[in-house]
């Protein structure tokens, strides 16, 4: 297996505090001369949005309620319920203003 790590400085060598590679269960090591580097672009991982995202507001009923945002005088929202908490707490409500789509809940 090898590593990569840095030659001490107090080694008597000319390669003193260059990097090598170096093999734990063996006296190999390769002095590295020149700057090696290796880049990885990772995919994302596609997630699905546990609240339904865009498609949970979708045939949802209306309330007369204040809007939240202080520049919208909007008194209908679109809402629905879900339960994410645990069951002996009440359900948790969602409202996106009809006029403005600023969301919240409460």
């Amino acid at each position: 297996m090898l590593t990569i790590s840095q030659i001490p400085m107090s080694d008597p060598d000319h390669h003193a505090g260059k990097n090598r590679f170096e093999c734990r269960s063996c006296p190999y090591q390769f002095v590295l001369e020149k700057r090696y580097f290796e880049r990885k672009h990772m995919k994302r991982k596609e997630v699905e949005d546990v609240l339904g995202g865009a498609a949970a507001w979708e045939n949802v009923d209306k309330t007369d309620v204040k809007c939240v945002n202080e520049k919208c005088d909007s008194m209908k929202a679109y809402f629905y319920q879900l339960q994410i908490r645990s069951a002996d707490e009440p359900m948790t409500s969602f409202y996106k203003c009809v006029k403005c789509a600023k969301q919240w809940r409460e």
